[in-house]
């Protein structure tokens, strides 16, 4: 136990500093008495009144409402099964008790601390690391807005790839079992779209260890490590098989499986010689692309309010009311957000993107952006290029209908791709990798402070991401 103790001290005292961050955090609220009321889970509570209803008058649990789409399942607005019951304790111990908003943020840090401690660095480069990843502007941001299911799932994602790291490094049990523990955890959470996204940082990941591998004739250790994630994946999956199994069979009768309906048009003779086409499979490519985040908005990374900020009046910024002709401009944009029903007006709304709205940029901060951009040149090893094939892949897919052309393959040619909406979403890819190679690369120049400036190669990289980070904010 001492020995323990001796090893582990540095990692007990960065949690503890987690748990006093997220204490700090969210001290006024708790302090206050004040409780979360983001949009969804208010909605949530609402359309869950009437099994909940039920339930306190017969004791039973129904298994079907009325309340959401003219009718649906209860077992996919809160699924629960016995095989995961046993995941909701685990769950709680690595949360170390903690609930609600401050439990979330420290899931952000623990999570994201112990791949950094995989990838073997120091503790305290591991809390900055987890800090950036923490504090990224979206993962707030869905906190607030109530998106619960995709906090948790997000928090168990970094843990998850710390057992692919652990992997490919020869540690193959303990690779598989930190990927089949917090990827059963990551399932439960129940948020598919976000484990879905982080399949291809996997699949990267795993491809270019396997490049590596065959390049240094190591092929038969990736074999071993890649057979051991597939083992814990597999484990993962069958823990939550009864809720994987329900939500792929439910979407098949929903909006998401192949419709029955095709649109009536004029037929030419040839035409209505031709056998009936089926109906398309997934969601429709408007509604997959709704929320398509701008090409030129995903500067946002790097700058916030480069499209503005969140959709909310011009009016509500601070300092606004000083300004020359403010209230002539005031009284009109009254005027005429009473007669529209709406602040989303042009002019008016702050936010001027591509989106229909939305709460905030994703942000994922200046100097993580400046590092990520001399990791691309700094760094070497097969993870580099992992991530930032996977930074590009998420930019093609949150940019949607901006770029249909790779939006449009990713639909005919991926599996499951056309189940899901909101693309935008996908960058969350960005704020995983962008901060792990950030990591890198300081870890990089703090043990090689003279590949900087004493190499050719290093003077470039210092160059270009100065330009695309310094040069592009001025």
């Amino acid at each position: 136990m001492k020995q323990f103790l001796r090893r582990s001290w540095p990692d007990l005292v960065v949690v503890l500093c987690f748990l006093l961050v997220s204490f700090a955090y969210f001290a006024t609220p708790i302090s206050e008495g004040l409780v979360l009321g983001g949009h969804d889970t208010v909605a949530g509570m609402g359309q869950g009144q009437e099994q909940t209803a039920y339930h306190e008058a017969t004791g039973e649990r129904s298994r079907w409402t009325n309340s959401i789409f003219s009718g649906m399942p209860t077992y996919q607005i809160s699924p629960t099964y016995g095989s995961t019951k046993v995941m909701g304790v685990v769950e709680t111990v690595v949360r170390l008790c903690t609930s609600g908003p401050l439990g979330f943020l420290f899931l952000y840090l623990f999570g994201f601390y112990l791949l950094m401690r995989a990838l073997r660095f120091k503790p305290l480069l591991s809390a900055f690391g987890a800090t950036a990843w923490a504090f990224s502007s979206y993962f707030l941001i869905i906190i607030a807005a109530g998106h619960l299911w995709k906090v948790n799932t997000l928090g168990f994602i970094p843990p998850t790839i710390a057992g692919l790291v652990l992997a490919y490094r020869g540690k193959y049990l303990w690779g598989a079992t930190v990927t089949a523990l917090f990827a059963a955890l990551q399932i439960a959470a129940n948020h598919l779209q976000m484990t879905y996204y982080f399949l291809f940082v996997m699949l990267f990941v795993a491809v270019a260890y396997g490049i590596e591998a065959l390049r240094t004739k190591t092929f038969g250790r990736w074999a071993k490590a890649t057979g051991a994630l597939l083992v814990g994946g597999l484990l993962a999956a069958a823990v939550n098989l009864p809720n994987l199994y329900h939500t792929w069979q439910y979407s098949k009768e929903s909006m998401r499986g192949k419709t029955e309906l095709t649109v009536a048009a004029p037929k030419t003779a040839e035409q209505k010689e031709a056998p009936e086409a089926e109906g398309t499979d997934g969601l429709a490519r408007d509604y997959i692309t709704q929320w398509s985040y701008g090409i030129d908005e995903t500067l946002t990374l790097l700058m916030p309010d480069f499209k503005g900020g969140g959709s909310s009046s011009i009016l509500e910024r601070d300092g606004v009311d000083g300004l020359k002709g403010y209230d002539d401009f005031y009284q009109y944009a009254s005027q005429l957000q009473q007669a529209t029903g709406s602040s989303n007006i042009p002019g008016i709304n702050q936010y001027w993107g591509d989106q229909p709205f939305t709460v905030g940029p994703v942000y994922v901060g200046a100097i993580i952006c400046f590092l990520f951009l001399l990791g691309l040149g700094l760094v070497r090893g097969p993870l580099k290029w992992a991530l930032a094939a996977a930074t590009l892949l998420s930019f093609l897919f949150a940019w949607g209908h901006n770029f249909m052309g790779a939006t449009d393959f990713f639909i005919d040619v991926l599996p499951m791709y056309a189940k899901f909406r909101t693309v935008s979403s996908a960058l969350v890819i960005a704020e995983f990798t962008m901060p792990v190679l950030a990591m890198l690369a300081l870890a990089e120049v703090i043990r090689h402070p003279e590949k900087i400036f004493g190499t050719r190669r290093g003077k470039i990289s210092l160059g270009v991401a100065a330009v695309l980070t310094v040069g592009v904010s001025l």
